[in-house]
């Protein structure tokens, strides 16, 4: 049987010329081989997406919380399309009141709830430029992205606000308006009004619209407006404002439907969504777009990841996006109960696993491939998840093979891994139902984009790759309406990514004989250190820290500095030739604790720590291949040598 091909050939392939390198052959999805779909009349913005679906479901139930009771959550409670709606109109024409008009930048800071939505819903209405705050970016960034974004309201939760005053005086001049989700303290009215700000609770701030006396008439929105400024975190210097325009997220919405479509797994309004990943990121916010767009319904979570499956057991929900990380430790969690279910429960299990896993491979669509194991085994699995889970959404970093496929045997659920970015308003790729091939790519592309691989000679990388030992690998370029316009107020930084209508991604591809593609490396080392940070101590002479994508910490080589690492042995009682020095624990110990030091002092994320490291006593050299002439470190080869001592660091830090 002929394999399937899922994209086909638009452009041809460029050899290098004048010191370009090579260029591959541009390929776009199949079911765009005529052209992409072209976007609705009359939906020029996400707006007009809301407002169509509130004429054609004003009943439906859209968003959802937990009620709690005396301290414990009970059903879910809705607001439908039409509720929402009106709550809509109502913050807008407070935002109004406070003379606040389109294009002026609106601030969302918190967990993902409803009125964090309704928040959106109002920047939506009146144009102006959304750009979620978060703590994740690190010190200092909420104040950066008030000032760089020049945000003049913020809408906060509650145990956001004191962050947002923490920011005073240095915001004073752009920010004048702060709006808690919920309530405020009296001390917080205090603060607020030595700083010159209005801040209001949520019902406060509602109330401001009855003193508008006419009913607000919405601004014209285009499909060229700016409709989300997204601040992601640059691998050096500070977040990069990420400018999404309406047409970048209708384009999306539109490839997304024609990729589902094609399946018969397009959304229904009977479809539940359940939200917990951040609405600050792309991934979350395209979903909930395209639920919104078909009027389906949110649920939102308690915002404790403890109490994630517990919330995910109440919603029932159909569809679930995930990060790695979650579905990481949903699949520790399945293994733990598995092992612990006695001898006859674990066999049982393992039967019914290997059998309907063979019959996925020879093509079965998953619910057909063993549906009396899935009664009798697999249900117990399906009912953890809520009872009617269908959809599993894997993004943001490679999922790992074993546990992808895993998940798609137990959960009687498609299990899908994209590949998006926020500069290609998320999802580029994203992998076939029932295609067991697939796992550990991420798919073919989406029908909203154009890709062709770049080959990157210095890392050994040739896009005009040949046959199965050497297929095309290089650097993933894209092309297409959903790109990003640019970042925010840094046209330098936009012009070295954005090339002739073609985005760098930065990542290394390689492309499947189906036409999907896997993700094998990075083109520039993110976790590369400038050279002031290389000398953060004085006992490291040089030093490689790597980070794999399946493992949650960072872990490095070190080349010590000889004359001072024998110095501090003798110091420290530590015997030996500098050889035996970097081999002894105690050692290794200090070095570990000074890069443990030098990322508090720098205020670093946990997953931006040094959790092990190896002591090479022999520096980067160019006899092992690891320095360029220019003695630049070549991080493949870096890969390529340390593997093994990498790979034993992983295993011993786990």
């Amino acid at each position: 049987m002929a394999m399937k091909k899922y994209v086909v050939e638009i452009e041809k392939a460029k050899e290098a010329k004048g010191g370009r390198p090579s260029v591959g052959p541009v390929y776009r999805n199949v079911l765009a081989k005529d052209g992409f779909r072209p976007l609705k009349d009359g939906v020029n913005s996400c707006w007009d997406v809301f407002r169509l679906s509130v004429e054609k479901y004003p009943n439906n139930q859209m968003l959802g919380q937990r009620e709690i009771i005396d301290g414990k959550a009970g059903k879910y409670v809705w607001l439908t399309y039409k509720e929402v709606y009106d709550t809509v109109l109502n913050v807008g024409e407070s935002i109004y009141s406070r003379g606040i008009k389109k294009g002026a930048r609106c601030g969302i800071y918190g967990i993902n709830c409803t009125n964090w939505v309704v928040s959106m819903q109002a920047c939506n209405a009146h144009g102006l430029h959304c750009v979620p705050l978060y703590d994740t970016l690190g010190a200092g960034a909420v104040k950066y992205i008030i000032c760089h974004a020049e945000v003049s309201i913020i809408f906060a939760e509650a145990t956001k606000i004191s962050e947002v005053l923490k920011t005073f005086p240095d915001t004073e001049k752009y920010l004048k308006t702060l709006v808690s989700f919920n309530t405020i303290t009296n001390e917080q009215k205090l603060v607020a009004e030595k700083c010159g700000l209005e801040i209001y609770s949520w019902e406060e701030f509602l109330h401001l619209s009855k003193e508008v006396e006419d009913r607000v008439e919405l601004p014209l929105k285009t499909r060229s407006d700016i409709c989300t400024i997204m601040y992601t975190s640059g691998t050096t210097g500070e977040p990069k404002g990420v400018m999404l325009t309406n047409e970048s997220i209708l384009s999306m919405l539109s490839g997304v439907n024609h990729h589902l479509d094609s399946m018969s797994e397009e959304f229904q309004v009977s479809d539940v969504f359940f939200s917990y990943l951040p609405l600050a990121h792309i991934f979350d916010r395209v979903i909930e777009e395209l639920f919104i767009s078909t009027g389906a319904s949110i649920g939102f979570w308690r915002g404790d990841i403890k109490l994630l499956i517990d919330d995910v057991k109440e919603l029932k929900p159909t569809v679930f996006c995930a990060v790695p990380r979650v579905l990481d430790r949903i699949y520790s969690g399945l293994l733990e109960k598995i092992s612990s279910g006695g001898f006859l429960k674990h066999t049982l299990f393992n039967i019914a696993y290997t059998y309907k896993l063979h019959n996925m491979i020879r093509g079965y669509k998953h619910e057909e491939a063993a549906p009396r194991f899935d009664k009798i085994i697999f249900s117990k699995v399906k009912e953890g998840l809520g009872g009617k889970m269908r959809l599993i959404l894997s993004g943001a970093a490679p999922l790992s093979p074993s546990v992808e496929t895993f998940l798609r045997v137990v959960t009687c659920a498609h299990v899908l891994q994209g590949y998006g970015l926020t500069e290609t308003c998320a999802g580029s790729f994203v992998a076939q139902p029932n295609e067991l091939s697939m796992s550990g790519t991420v798919g073919p592309p989406l029908p909203n984009v154009d890709v062709c691989l770049v080959s990157v000679p210095e890392m050994g990388y040739d896009a005009l790759g040949m046959g199965p030992t050497t297929p095309p690998r290089g650097e993933i370029l894209l092309r297409g309406n959903s790109l990003f316009s640019g970042y925010y107020k840094r046209q330098d930084l936009t012009k070295e990514v954005l090339v002739d209508g073609w985005f760098h991604t930065g990542d290394i591809g390689e492309w499947q004989p189906d036409g999907s593609m896997k993700i094998i490396d990075r083109k520039k080392n993110i976790f590369k250190l400038s050279q002031g940070e290389a000398k953060w101590s004085f006992y490291m002479f040089q030093i490689w820290v790597y980070g794999n994508s399946f493992e949650s910490f960072l872990v490095a080589v070190v080349n010590p500095n000889k004359e001072s690492l024998e110095q501090w042995a003798v110091e420290n009682g530590v015997d030996g030739d500098f050889c035996t020095i970097c081999e002894n624990p105690k050692t290794n110990a200090y070095i570990l604790g000074e890069l443990m030091n030098i990322a508090k002092e720098k205020k670093l994320k946990g997953f931006e720590f040094v959790k092990a490291v190896h002591l090479d006593p022999v520096p980067f050299d160019m006899d092992r291949d690891l320095l360029t002439p220019t003695f630049k470190k070549k991080r493949a080869q870096f890969l390529k040598y340390y593997q093994n001592v990498v790979d034993g660091m992983y295993k011993s830090s786990r």
